[in-house]
């Protein structure tokens, strides 16, 4: 069944800007609840983002630097993330404040009230009470303009803290004049070394102290945390400061202050607001309903809050090896959250800004040439390496499948078949067995269907670029979702050792997923829908799975997981994987029931209100989905030249793209389906059939380890034929039936169809303990890290420093007591456990561990004891992952059966870290006993 397309009228117009379509826009929309949106004045793309911080601890409702909920005002910073998930930016803070000056937060800070309080498309203004300021904000592009207005007569102070919020690495002042420094902030957050220069310019003359960096002297453009700059102000006195972004030099920085070449606060505020309109009026919408309004023109312009330029007026930008380069015929630009606007950011783009999407796409390839692959969450010229897949592939193969100019097409190709064949995070076992297991990697489900899908994109390149060779492979590539859809019970699952993971809980949030469970990663398969449908048994079963997923319990299970919200069963509208849902009734020929649940989404989950985001914005993404599915539009597929149909939510809604042709859309069309309207589209060549896959069996087995023996059982998803070896030689035999095991083996399957068709071989090892012992743990480990179970503290098998992958067991708020039985009394030399570290995952050594023996499992004695915490040399804070072996040695043998061990809990997390207050983890993997 073909995808519902949309029937839009060409208009050939003349794009007017005679409405005020920036007036609808509320900067406040995702300020509260999880939206992690910021308030202040941005221009479209633009390197600025001047916006008040009312939070500088990093925390989760924090991202953005401010939060609806507060009532605490630390600064004006020059650099904000729309909505994202981790905390980063807030570069170039100012404060005003009267009287002695301060260079602590607590003091400087000022409380403020919501009633003194505005924000719209290009301005910010707000009362500072402590202070008695009035504050306006605006900018241009790469220019944030701040006006101060001292409502009593005084000593007057602005405050430059270098130290706010991220971590600071360098910090250098110029002085000048007595108008005029420029300054140099390098800073370490989640992007680990970001530049960013500034000239900060005043309207009038100013004494200055600079601040010396701590345990540095104090020289002119030596390393420095702050100035103090200070004036006695009459009553009513204003003082303006324009402050230029550069990231590349102080030069770049005083080049770029030419946008702003005068000191009119309200025509730079004009200015902002005429940006707005030029980008706004790109989508005409009609509705008297001023809050559906306001909520499509908000979710509008958080769409065009990034991708940021990053370059200066010259083109000069800061590569991703750390190196000066220019621009040559585009535009280089940052904060690409690729994992999230893949799915409807970028194809909303396509529509109405194909020289960005272009520009976009040149930065890739860029990034590709200095860094040796294609950005997955670029920031500031840093990859943060945050979330999965290479997804900068479904913008590339989505633009070039739309016919849209501008880039190298060979090239990019280039670059993504170089992102898709390296071996890490998963892919060299992608690659060898057809999927991702858990003990090849976390994630590993989620991972391996969007691998897949990113494959289906390349393909799309290959075949655009008539390259049937590579075409063939990364199709064949995309068909490795059917590796982990278990035809039994209708889920993607995750395997284990060549079997399924058990137990399984669709419903479960865990590391096999990212940010998700089962439910809300078994329906994607945008590669291969039809496919997908097939798989749960045909149109009415799989209508029959998108509702018992509609109208299941709205309630997960397993970790904690703050993402996931804006629940409709198990369909999660708060976070990315569910997006394109609500759409896959279409092809089933349920359009009725597509046209309920995007109707649901607009009505309930989008709101005039600061908690008016059901999730995190994710860099215009959450917008994005608004913004096309009220036009009665969605790309389920990126990289297809096909759009979604639902109902239009406006009555009348009109697209004005670049070239000055205009479609309309109206609401009580009754055309169903005809071409898709852009008719530079490009036809994907037809080759002779698409190759399929051969799905791997399945090895299952009640463990891993074993004491005596194993039954080892084989299964295959479509009746195929089995074939196992213990070599990986040219002994295969047919499996008929299940066997036992008596040492420890790896065992090597493949299936083969009726067609003789292979399938890719795959492997599962067994291990024969070295001992009888057992273990009576007297602790409770958390259900998500129980490395298989008690006994997983005994099988020998350590687990390396992914903890991810599910070989540790994770003891929270608690101290991990466990006792040994060896089943006799023997003679013993030694004791030894296994644990892990990763601070920012609130995993801590523990700090303190101690062993004792016993006869008769009553009455014990301590034969050893280390105090982690003081001779370990091992610093909290390190966020390295990492393993350490701590154990006794005895001076002369003991004779016990009982060995218990003891590990105290690091307890409480301190204030330097980001979730000071929380319980730590101890992770043991395994107690070895000599």
């Amino acid at each position: 069944m073909k995808p519902f397309l949309i029937a839009l009228a060409f208009l050939t117009t003349t794009i007017s800007q005679a409405q005020d379509y920036a007036k609808h826009v509320n900067p406040f929309i995702g300020t509260g609840g999880h939206g992690h949106t910021f308030p202040g004045a941005t221009l479209p793309y633009g390197m600025v983002q001047l916006s008040p911080d009312t939070r500088i601890d990093g925390s989760w409702d924090g991202c953005g630097g401010y939060h609806y909920s507060d009532n605490v005002i630390y600064g004006f910073s020059h650099t904000h993330l729309n909505g994202t998930g981790v905390s980063d930016y807030g570069d170039i803070m100012l404060m005003p404040t009267m009287g002695e000056p301060s260079f602590d937060n607590k003091v400087y800070s000022s409380t403020f009230s919501h009633a003194n309080e505005k924000a719209s498309a290009g301005f910010y203004s707000v009362k500072l009470d402590k202070h008695n300021i009035d504050v306006r904000l605006t900018t241009s592009t790469r220019v944030g303009f701040h006006e101060y207005t001292f409502n009593k007569a005084g000593l007057a102070n602005i405050i430059l803290d270098l130290n706010h919020r991220d971590k600071l690495l360098e910090g250098r002042i110029r002085v000048i004049d007595d108008k005029t420094i420029e300054v140099l902030r390098r800073s370490e957050a989640w992007a680990r070394d970001q530049y960013v220069y500034a000239r900060i310019e005043f309207n009038v003359p100013l004494e200055m102290t600079l601040i010396p960096k701590k345990g540095v002297d104090f020289l002119n453009e030596l390393e420095n945390s702050g100035v103090f700059f200070f004036k006695k102000v009459k009553k009513g006195e204003k003082i303006l400061v324009k402050v230029s972004l550069s990231p590349t030099s102080y030069e770049g920085a005083k080049l770029n202050s030419s946008e702003i070449k005068h000191w009119d606060f309200d025509k730079v505020h004009k200015d902002a607001i005429a940006a707005w309109n030029k980008e706004l009026s790109k989508i005409e919408v009609t509705s008297d309903d001023k809050d559906k309004l306001a909520i499509f023109y908000t979710a509008l312009y958080h769409t065009m809050m990034q991708p940021n330029i990053a370059q200066d007026l010259d083109g000069k930008y800061r590569g991703r090896d750390n190196k000066i380069h220019v621009a040559e015929g585009f535009d280089y630009y940052t904060v690409f959250s690729l994992w999230d606007t893949f799915r409807g950011a970028h194809p909303l783009y396509t529509l109405i800004d194909k020289k960005r999407t272009a520009d976009y796409i040149n930065t890739f390839i860029k990034q590709y040439e200095q860094g040796g692959r294609l950005p997955v969450w670029e920031l500031a010229s840093n990859e943060t390496d945050c979330m999965i897949g290479y997804h900068s592939v479904s913008v590339i193969a989505d633009a070039m499948v739309k016919g849209i100019k501008g880039f190298d097409y060979e090239k990019a190709f280039e670059a993504s078949k170089a992102s898709a064949m390296r071996d890490v995070l998963g892919l060299d076992a992608y690659k060898k067995n057809g999927f991702i297991s858990i003990d090849d990697e976390h994630e590993s489900v989620s991972k391996t269907l969007e691998y897949a899908y990113d494959d289906w994109c390349i393909a799309q390149m290959a075949a655009i670029l008539e390259n049937h060779e590579d075409y063939q492979y990364f199709m064949k590539r995309s068909q490795n979702w059917k590796n982990i859809f278990d035809w039994e019970t209708g889920f993607m699952r995750p395997k284990k050792n060549g079997g399924w993971d058990k137990p399984f809980d669709p419903r479960e949030v865990n590391n096999n997923f990212t940010e998700g469970n089962s439910w809300q990663y078994s329906f994607f398969v945008p590669q291969d829908i039809e496919g997908m449908i097939q798989a749960y048994g045909g149109p009415e079963k799989f209508e029959a799975k998108l509702d018992e997923m509609f109208n299941s319990e709205s309630k997960t299970t397993g970790r904690e997981q703050v993402d996931v919200t804006g629940l409709i069963g198990q369909y999660a509208h708060g976070n990315e994987p569910s997006h394109h849902m609500a759409y896959l009734y279409n092809y089933v020929g349920k359009p009725e029931k597509t046209n309920e649940k995007v109707k649901y989404i607009l009505d309930n989950f989008y709101t005039n209100t600061p908690d008016g985001l059901i999730g995190n914005e994710d860099c215009g993404q959450m917008s994005a989905w608004y913004v096309l599915s009220s036009m009665g539009m969605y790309q389920v597929t990126p990289g297809g030249n096909a759009w979604d149909k639902t109902k239009p939510y406006f009555e009348k809604i009109k697209l004005n793209f670049e070239d000055n042709t205009s479609i309309v859309i109206l609401k009580d069309s009754k055309v169903n389906t005809i071409e898709y309207f852009d008719s530079e589209a490009i036809e994907i060549l037809a080759f002779a059939a698409d190759p399929t896959i051969v799905e791997v069996p399945v090895i299952q087995a009640e463990s891993k380890a074993f004491k005596d023996k194993l039954k080892i059982e084989m299964k295959s998803q479509n009746n195929d034929k089995i074939y196992y070896s213990f070599t990986n030689t040219e002994d295969f035999v047919e499996y008929t039936s299940p066997f036992e095991i008596s040492k420890s083996i790896k065992i090597y399957a493949y299936s083969i169809n009726k067609y003789r068709e292979l399938s890719n071989t795959i492997s599962a090892t067994f291990f024969k303990k070295p001992n009888n012992y057992s273990i009576n743990i007297k602790s409770v480990y958390n259900p998500q890290y129980h490395a298989g179970g008690p006994e997983g503290l005994l099988d020998g098998i350590l687990g390396t420093e992914n903890w991810r992958k599910g070989d540790w067991q994770g003891y929270q708020s608690q101290d991990f007591e466990a006792v040994v039985d060896l089943k006799e009394v023997k003679e013993l030399n030694s004791f030894k456990a296994n644990f892990l570290q990763d601070s920012r995952s609130w995993i801590l050594m523990p700090t303190y561990l101690e062993f004792f023996i016993s006869t008769d499992n009553v009455n014990f004695t301590s034969v050893g004891s280390l105090d982690i915490a003081k001779n370990s040399g091992i610093d909290p804070k390190d966020e390295n992952s990492f393993t350490r072996e701590f154990g006794v040695l005895l001076d002369k043998k003991k004779t016990a059966r009982y060995v218990k061990v003891i590990a105290k809990n690091f307890g409480k997390l301190p204030d330097w870290h980001q979730g000071a207050g929380g319980d730590a983890f101890i992770f043991i993997d395994e107690i070895t006993i000599d």
